[in-house]
């Protein structure tokens, strides 16, 4: 090869290096906006953490104040009634301390007084359990979950029962959020593993748009003196932890095996408006 040939062949592999830095600088670029969105978007819901846990705490309560306001005022049309009211404020006190344990749970694995029990699991093996617990919810309520096998055994490396529970809600979450709102669709649910990462990602399609999962509308009962028998009957049938208080709580438990829980918009990518992807972001095992 000539002096002229050499340069030339010097020249182009200049250039796919070159262009091979570039592309890599774009990759990078990507990941960090990707990083960056994520942590804004966490930032913003984790910020109203207190706001949030005052509203599903006095939820129960102003129910348990309505019902026995309605006691105390002799509100009550007979002694039947009057029981019925009785009945619905013991089911309004588990509701609150059922919420309260929730959140002492969760402060325990944070804080390290209840250890995580991190092993090696493979992931068809919790959907098999997963599918059996939610089939039967899904078709009474005719929203079909489709729970989708890999391709190939991927494991990863977290505690049993604590990844069932927040695969659980999450999917429990999407029908309940669907159903109240009268949305038909299908949820999803899918594992995938790739090569460059040390993560599994479980992926979760929720027919709603992102922000309703952490800005849905606070209802609460409002203290007034004329509290009729049927709204205090209605809140209380609708007494429920909101979809964005499972979602922190999810998130939560996550970060205990060292994971991650993400929302991202699909509507854009699809044609659902107000199609979102819950991703949960559980470490690799390579084995």
């Amino acid at each position: 090869m000539d002096w002229y040939g050499l340069a030339n062949f010097a020249s182009g592999n200049y250039k796919n290096i070159e262009m091979e830095e570039i592309e890599l600088l774009k990759e990078e670029l990507r990941q960090t906006k990707l990083a960056y969105q994520m942590a804004a978007q966490m930032s913003q819901f984790k910020s109203g953490f207190l706001a949030r846990t005052s509203h599903e705490v006095r939820s129960p309560l102003s129910s348990l104040m309505g019902l026995h306001q309605l006691i105390i005022n002799d509100l009550c049309e007979n002694p039947e009634e009057e029981r019925e009211f009785i009945a619905q404020a013991y089911e309004s006190a588990k509701k609150l301390m059922q919420i309260i344990d929730q959140f002492i749970a969760v402060s325990q694995l944070e804080s390290g007084s209840t250890p995580v029990d991190l092993e090696s699991i493979e992931i068809s093996s919790i959907f098999e359990e997963i599918d059996a617990l939610v089939h039967l919810q899904a078709a009474s309520n005719r929203l079909p979950v489709e729970i989708l096998s890999a391709d190939r055994p991927i494991y990863v490396v977290a505690d049993r029962a604590r990844l069932q529970q927040v695969l659980l809600t999450l999917i429990d979450t999407a029908i309940s959020v669907m159903k109240k709102n009268s949305i038909q669709g299908q949820t999803r649910v899918r594992a995938i593993a790739a090569e460059n990462s040390n993560l599994v990602k479980i992926e979760i399609n929720v027919h709603r748009c992102p922000g309703y999962i952490w800005t849905e509308p606070v209802n609460l009962l409002e203290q007034k003196t004329n509290i009729t028998p049927e709204e205090v009957r209605n809140f209380s049938k609708e007494l429920e932890m909101s979809p964005g208080m499972k979602f922190m709580l999810c998130s939560s438990l996550l970060e205990t095996m060292a994971g991650q829980l993400i929302l991202k918009d699909l509507s854009a990518e699809s044609n659902d408006a107000h199609l979102t992807q819950l991703q949960c972001l559980i470490p690799l095992d390579r084995g």
